[in-house]
Protein backbone atom coordinates (compact mmCIF):
# COMPACT_ATOMS: atom_id res chain seq x y z
CA UNK A 1 0.00 0.00 0.00
CA UNK A 2 1.07 3.30 -1.12
CA UNK A 3 2.76 5.52 1.77
CA UNK A 4 1.54 9.27 2.20
CA UNK A 5 2.39 12.28 4.08
CA UNK A 6 -0.15 13.92 5.96
CA UNK A 7 0.12 17.52 6.55
CA UNK A 8 -0.46 18.58 9.80
CA UNK A 9 -1.09 22.19 9.01
CA UNK A 10 -4.35 21.24 7.05
CA UNK A 11 -5.91 18.95 9.90
CA UNK A 12 -8.42 20.82 11.64
CA UNK A 13 -8.37 19.77 14.88
CA UNK A 14 -9.37 23.39 16.16
CA UNK A 15 -13.10 22.42 14.64
CA UNK A 16 -12.79 18.90 16.29
CA UNK A 17 -11.93 20.51 19.65
CA UNK A 18 -14.87 23.19 19.63
CA UNK A 19 -17.39 20.57 18.64
CA UNK A 20 -15.95 18.55 21.69
CA UNK A 21 -15.83 21.13 24.15
CA UNK A 22 -19.94 21.67 23.57
CA UNK A 23 -19.94 18.02 24.07
CA UNK A 24 -18.57 18.53 26.95
CA UNK A 25 -20.42 21.60 28.33
CA UNK A 26 -23.65 19.20 27.83
CA UNK A 27 -22.25 16.04 29.87
CA UNK A 28 -21.33 18.73 32.53
CA UNK A 29 -24.05 20.24 33.21
CA UNK A 30 -26.29 17.15 32.83
CA UNK A 31 -23.65 15.96 35.75
CA UNK A 32 -24.43 18.31 38.02
CA UNK A 33 -28.02 18.26 37.90
CA UNK A 34 -27.74 14.26 38.70
CA UNK A 35 -25.10 15.62 41.30
CA UNK A 36 -22.22 13.14 39.45
CA UNK A 37 -18.45 14.70 39.04
CA UNK A 38 -19.22 17.78 41.36
CA UNK A 39 -16.44 20.22 41.38
CA UNK A 40 -14.91 19.53 44.95
CA UNK A 41 -12.23 22.86 44.50
CA UNK A 42 -11.96 24.13 47.75
CA UNK A 43 -13.37 27.88 46.84
CA UNK A 44 -10.89 30.89 47.87
CA UNK A 45 -12.13 33.97 48.98
CA UNK A 46 -12.78 36.42 46.27
CA UNK A 47 -10.41 38.79 48.21
CA UNK A 48 -7.34 35.84 47.32
CA UNK A 49 -7.73 36.42 43.63
CA UNK A 50 -9.49 39.60 43.07
CA UNK A 51 -7.43 41.75 40.94
CA UNK A 52 -7.58 45.66 41.06
CA UNK A 53 -8.76 46.48 38.10
CA UNK A 54 -6.90 50.36 37.46
CA UNK A 55 -4.08 48.19 37.00
CA UNK A 56 -5.26 46.19 33.73
CA UNK A 57 -5.33 47.13 30.45
CA UNK A 58 -7.18 45.06 27.46
CA UNK A 59 -5.10 45.28 24.23
CA UNK A 60 -6.03 43.17 20.86
CA UNK A 61 -7.08 39.61 20.77
CA UNK A 62 -4.60 37.04 20.38
CA UNK A 63 -6.90 33.89 20.76
CA UNK A 64 -10.70 32.45 20.98
CA UNK A 65 -12.43 29.27 22.42
CA UNK A 66 -15.63 28.02 22.47
CA UNK A 67 -16.76 29.96 25.64
CA UNK A 68 -13.88 32.30 25.82
CA UNK A 69 -11.77 35.05 24.01
CA UNK A 70 -8.11 35.59 25.09
CA UNK A 71 -6.37 39.52 25.19
CA UNK A 72 -3.13 40.49 25.35
CA UNK A 73 -3.23 43.00 28.29
CA UNK A 74 -0.82 45.10 30.81
CA UNK A 75 -1.48 44.39 34.65
CA UNK A 76 0.94 47.02 36.98
CA UNK A 77 3.03 47.13 34.19
CA UNK A 78 4.02 43.77 33.39
CA UNK A 79 2.42 41.87 29.60
CA UNK A 80 -0.41 39.56 30.60
CA UNK A 81 -2.72 37.21 28.68
CA UNK A 82 -6.56 38.26 29.87
CA UNK A 83 -9.10 34.91 29.29
CA UNK A 84 -12.94 36.37 29.45
CA UNK A 85 -14.60 33.45 29.77
CA UNK A 86 -18.46 33.90 28.42
CA UNK A 87 -21.14 33.14 31.03
CA UNK A 88 -23.39 32.24 27.81
CA UNK A 89 -25.04 34.74 25.73
CA UNK A 90 -25.48 38.51 27.06
CA UNK A 91 -29.24 38.46 27.87
CA UNK A 92 -30.33 35.11 26.52
CA UNK A 93 -28.74 32.45 28.60
CA UNK A 94 -30.77 30.80 30.81
CA UNK A 95 -30.03 31.04 34.73
CA UNK A 96 -29.20 27.88 35.18
CA UNK A 97 -26.32 28.16 31.82
CA UNK A 98 -24.99 31.12 33.75
CA UNK A 99 -24.81 29.37 37.24
CA UNK A 100 -22.62 26.55 35.40
CA UNK A 101 -20.20 28.59 33.97
CA UNK A 102 -19.51 31.07 36.47
CA UNK A 103 -19.08 28.11 38.94
CA UNK A 104 -16.49 26.65 36.49
CA UNK A 105 -15.17 30.57 36.72
CA UNK A 106 -14.74 30.21 40.20
CA UNK A 107 -13.20 26.45 39.64
CA UNK A 108 -10.42 27.69 37.79
CA UNK A 109 -9.91 30.60 39.78
CA UNK A 110 -9.88 28.44 42.67
CA UNK A 111 -7.57 26.13 41.05
CA UNK A 112 -5.20 28.15 39.38
CA UNK A 113 -4.35 30.54 42.58
CA UNK A 114 -2.82 28.48 44.85
CA UNK A 115 -0.58 26.79 41.89
CA UNK A 116 3.37 28.21 41.63
CA UNK A 117 5.77 25.82 39.88
CA UNK A 118 8.43 27.17 36.73
CA UNK A 119 6.80 25.28 34.53
CA UNK A 120 3.09 26.22 35.64
CA UNK A 121 1.66 29.66 33.99
CA UNK A 122 1.75 32.34 36.70
CA UNK A 123 -1.88 33.43 37.87
CA UNK A 124 -1.80 36.90 38.51
CA UNK A 125 -5.45 37.24 39.70
CA UNK A 126 -9.25 37.31 37.81
CA UNK A 127 -12.40 40.15 38.23
CA UNK A 128 -16.07 39.77 37.30
CA UNK A 129 -16.19 43.52 37.47
CA UNK A 130 -17.51 45.29 34.41
CA UNK A 131 -15.06 48.26 34.00
CA UNK A 132 -11.90 47.66 32.23
CA UNK A 133 -9.46 50.09 30.36
CA UNK A 134 -8.52 49.57 27.34
CA UNK A 135 -6.05 51.20 24.99
CA UNK A 136 -8.46 54.10 23.71
CA UNK A 137 -9.91 54.34 27.51
CA UNK A 138 -12.56 52.71 29.58
CA UNK A 139 -14.14 49.47 28.35
CA UNK A 140 -17.65 48.28 29.75
CA UNK A 141 -17.72 45.05 29.64
CA UNK A 142 -20.55 42.82 29.16
CA UNK A 143 -22.46 41.73 32.22
CA UNK A 144 -21.59 37.84 31.53
CA UNK A 145 -18.05 38.32 31.49
CA UNK A 146 -15.44 36.89 34.03
CA UNK A 147 -11.84 37.85 33.35
CA UNK A 148 -8.86 35.70 34.32
CA UNK A 149 -5.01 37.70 34.40
CA UNK A 150 -2.23 34.93 34.02
CA UNK A 151 1.56 35.86 32.34
CA UNK A 152 1.88 36.30 28.43
CA UNK A 153 4.35 34.06 27.14
CA UNK A 154 6.00 34.74 24.02
CA UNK A 155 6.81 31.38 22.35
CA UNK A 156 2.90 30.88 21.90
CA UNK A 157 1.49 27.24 22.06
CA UNK A 158 3.94 23.99 21.67
CA UNK A 159 1.23 23.07 19.59
CA UNK A 160 2.03 25.40 16.89
CA UNK A 161 5.65 25.74 17.89
CA UNK A 162 5.64 21.96 16.62
CA UNK A 163 3.73 22.48 13.34
CA UNK A 164 6.39 24.94 12.80
CA UNK A 165 9.24 22.11 12.58
CA UNK A 166 7.07 19.45 11.29
CA UNK A 167 9.70 19.33 8.92
CA UNK A 168 12.99 20.25 10.00
CA UNK A 169 11.98 18.29 13.43
CA UNK A 170 13.86 19.08 16.79
CA UNK A 171 17.16 18.03 18.41
CA UNK A 172 17.00 15.55 20.61
CA UNK A 173 18.10 17.37 23.40
CA UNK A 174 15.40 20.15 22.90
CA UNK A 175 12.91 17.10 22.69
CA UNK A 176 14.10 15.93 26.07
CA UNK A 177 14.31 19.42 27.68
CA UNK A 178 10.20 20.09 26.54
CA UNK A 179 9.35 16.84 28.12
CA UNK A 180 11.12 17.07 30.99
CA UNK A 181 9.35 20.57 31.25
CA UNK A 182 6.51 19.19 31.19
CA UNK A 183 6.88 16.02 33.17
CA UNK A 184 7.94 18.61 36.02
CA UNK A 185 5.21 20.81 35.52
CA UNK A 186 2.16 17.58 35.59
CA UNK A 187 4.68 15.94 38.59
CA UNK A 188 3.90 19.12 40.52
CA UNK A 189 0.31 19.03 39.99
CA UNK A 190 -0.04 15.87 40.86
CA UNK A 191 1.41 16.25 44.02
CA UNK A 192 -0.79 19.04 44.92
CA UNK A 193 -3.84 16.56 44.13
CA UNK A 194 -4.76 18.83 41.43
CA UNK A 195 -5.60 16.41 38.07
CA UNK A 196 -5.62 18.94 35.00
CA UNK A 197 -7.78 16.42 32.75
CA UNK A 198 -6.64 18.24 29.14
CA UNK A 199 -3.20 18.39 28.77
CA UNK A 200 -2.37 18.44 25.03
CA UNK A 201 0.15 20.77 23.42
CA UNK A 202 -2.37 23.41 22.62
CA UNK A 203 -2.96 23.73 26.49
CA UNK A 204 0.85 24.03 26.74
CA UNK A 205 2.46 27.51 26.61
CA UNK A 206 6.18 28.49 26.02
CA UNK A 207 8.27 31.34 26.82
CA UNK A 208 11.09 33.08 24.81
CA UNK A 209 13.49 30.47 26.08
CA UNK A 210 11.41 27.32 25.44
CA UNK A 211 10.25 26.82 28.90
CA UNK A 212 7.52 25.15 29.24
CA UNK A 213 4.41 26.26 30.91
CA UNK A 214 1.20 24.16 31.78
CA UNK A 215 -2.07 26.30 31.26
CA UNK A 216 -5.55 26.20 30.95
CA UNK A 217 -7.56 24.77 34.04
CA UNK A 218 -10.94 24.81 32.99
CA UNK A 219 -11.67 21.03 33.71
CA UNK A 220 -8.78 20.18 36.25
CA UNK A 221 -9.96 19.19 39.69
CA UNK A 222 -8.81 17.98 42.84
CA UNK A 223 -8.26 14.07 43.26
CA UNK A 224 -10.70 12.69 45.18
CA UNK A 225 -9.78 10.41 47.77
CA UNK A 226 -12.93 8.25 46.48
CA UNK A 227 -12.26 7.09 43.44
CA UNK A 228 -15.98 6.77 42.27
CA UNK A 229 -16.33 10.18 42.30
CA UNK A 230 -14.35 10.78 38.27
CA UNK A 231 -15.85 9.73 35.42
CA UNK A 232 -17.49 11.08 32.59
CA UNK A 233 -15.73 11.77 29.23
CA UNK A 234 -13.15 15.08 29.74
CA UNK A 235 -10.44 16.54 27.41
CA UNK A 236 -9.45 15.78 24.12
CA UNK A 237 -10.29 12.89 21.52
CA UNK A 238 -6.66 12.25 20.39
CA UNK A 239 -5.18 12.80 24.15
CA UNK A 240 -7.91 11.25 25.92
CA UNK A 241 -7.34 7.82 27.95
CA UNK A 242 -8.90 4.56 27.08
CA UNK A 243 -11.07 4.96 30.52
CA UNK A 244 -11.99 8.34 29.89
CA UNK A 245 -13.22 7.80 25.86
CA UNK A 246 -15.45 4.88 27.82
CA UNK A 247 -16.57 6.89 30.62
CA UNK A 248 -14.85 4.44 33.44
CA UNK A 249 -13.43 5.93 36.85
CA UNK A 250 -10.31 7.37 36.25
CA UNK A 251 -7.55 9.60 38.48
CA UNK A 252 -4.44 11.67 37.94
CA UNK A 253 -3.15 8.46 35.60
CA UNK A 254 -4.90 9.87 32.67
CA UNK A 255 -2.76 12.95 32.61
CA UNK A 256 0.45 10.30 32.31
CA UNK A 257 -1.26 8.83 29.11
CA UNK A 258 -1.94 12.24 28.08
CA UNK A 259 1.45 12.85 28.43
CA UNK A 260 2.87 9.95 26.33
CA UNK A 261 1.10 11.31 23.27
CA UNK A 262 2.26 14.69 24.03
CA UNK A 263 5.38 13.34 24.20
CA UNK A 264 5.35 11.08 20.78
CA UNK A 265 4.16 14.42 19.43
CA UNK A 266 7.31 16.23 20.79
CA UNK A 267 9.52 14.10 19.20
CA UNK A 268 7.69 13.93 15.73
CA UNK A 269 6.82 17.08 15.39
CA UNK A 270 3.82 15.97 14.04
CA UNK A 271 -0.28 15.51 14.87
CA UNK A 272 -1.13 12.12 16.16
CA UNK A 273 -4.16 9.97 14.98
CA UNK A 274 -4.47 12.53 11.17
CA UNK A 275 -6.72 10.53 9.47
CA UNK A 276 -9.36 10.08 12.71
CA UNK A 277 -11.79 12.68 13.08
CA UNK A 278 -15.21 11.30 14.99
CA UNK A 279 -15.78 9.39 18.79
CA UNK A 280 -16.58 6.91 17.02
CA UNK A 281 -13.51 6.47 15.00
CA UNK A 282 -11.55 6.79 18.20
CA UNK A 283 -12.88 4.27 19.73
CA UNK A 284 -9.85 2.11 18.56
CA UNK A 285 -7.98 2.96 20.96
CA UNK A 286 -10.34 1.38 23.37
CA UNK A 287 -10.94 -1.68 21.23
CA UNK A 288 -7.82 -2.06 19.07
CA UNK A 289 -5.28 -0.29 21.33
CA UNK A 290 -4.44 2.04 18.87
CA UNK A 291 -1.37 4.33 19.44
CA UNK A 292 0.58 6.75 17.03
CA UNK A 293 3.36 4.71 15.19
CA UNK A 294 6.81 5.20 17.07
CA UNK A 295 9.31 5.97 14.70
CA UNK A 296 11.89 3.49 13.79
CA UNK A 297 14.98 6.24 14.71
CA UNK A 298 13.54 6.47 18.17
CA UNK A 299 16.07 5.83 20.86
CA UNK A 300 14.18 2.98 22.87
CA UNK A 301 15.05 4.56 25.87
CA UNK A 302 12.57 7.73 25.60
CA UNK A 303 9.92 4.66 23.47
CA UNK A 304 9.87 2.92 27.03
CA UNK A 305 8.81 6.39 28.02
CA UNK A 306 6.08 6.48 25.80
CA UNK A 307 4.61 3.12 25.84
CA UNK A 308 4.14 3.05 29.83
CA UNK A 309 2.81 6.40 29.86
CA UNK A 310 0.33 5.11 27.22
CA UNK A 311 -0.28 1.44 28.36
CA UNK A 312 -3.79 0.31 28.38
CA UNK A 313 -4.00 -0.48 31.91
CA UNK A 314 -3.77 2.86 34.18
CA UNK A 315 -2.10 0.85 37.03
CA UNK A 316 0.58 0.29 34.78
CA UNK A 317 1.33 3.76 33.98
CA UNK A 318 4.23 5.03 36.29
CA UNK A 319 3.44 8.32 38.09
CA UNK A 320 4.73 11.53 36.93
CA UNK A 321 7.70 11.86 39.27
CA UNK A 322 8.83 8.39 38.23
CA UNK A 323 8.88 9.79 34.76
CA UNK A 324 10.92 12.71 35.47
CA UNK A 325 13.68 10.55 37.07
CA UNK A 326 13.04 8.33 33.39
CA UNK A 327 13.44 11.40 31.44
CA UNK A 328 16.75 12.31 33.46
CA UNK A 329 18.75 9.81 32.83
CA UNK A 330 18.74 9.33 28.86
CA UNK A 331 21.50 10.31 27.45
CA UNK A 332 20.96 13.35 24.74
CA UNK A 333 25.16 14.21 23.94
CA UNK A 334 25.16 11.24 21.10
CA UNK A 335 21.69 12.76 19.03
CA UNK A 336 19.12 10.30 18.61
CA UNK A 337 16.36 12.68 17.67
CA UNK A 338 14.38 12.88 14.05
CA UNK A 339 17.78 14.54 12.55
CA UNK A 340 19.96 11.96 11.69
CA UNK A 341 23.44 13.45 11.01
CA UNK A 342 23.74 12.36 7.47
CA UNK A 343 19.95 13.19 6.47
CA UNK A 344 19.31 16.79 7.56
CA UNK A 345 15.72 16.50 6.55
CA UNK A 346 14.93 14.15 9.22
CA UNK A 347 14.09 10.79 9.87
CA UNK A 348 13.15 8.58 6.56
CA UNK A 349 11.40 5.97 8.52
CA UNK A 350 8.52 8.31 9.25
CA UNK A 351 5.12 8.64 7.13
CA UNK A 352 1.97 7.87 8.75
CA UNK A 353 1.24 7.57 11.86
CA UNK A 354 -1.21 4.82 12.73
CA UNK A 355 -0.11 1.33 14.71
CA UNK A 356 -0.94 -0.15 18.11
Amino acid sequence: MEKKMIRADMVDLKKLDEQLERYVYRVRNKQTETGRDEFRVRVSPEEEWEIDVSKLVVKDVIGRGTFCVVRRGVYDGKGVAVKMLELGMEDSGTEAQVASLRKAFIHEVSVWNKLDHPNVTKFFGATSRLNLKGDSGEIRMPSNVCCIVVEYLLGGTLKSYLIKNRIRKLSFKVVIQLALDLARGLSYLHSQKIVHRDIKTENILLDKKLTVKISDFGVARVEPLNPDEMTGQTGTLGYMAPEVLNGDLYNRKCDVYSFGICLWEIYCCDMPYPDLRSLEEFSAVISKNLRPEIPRCCPSSLAKVMKQCWDADPKKRPEMEDVVHMLETIETSNGGGMIPSDQPRGCLCFFRHQGS
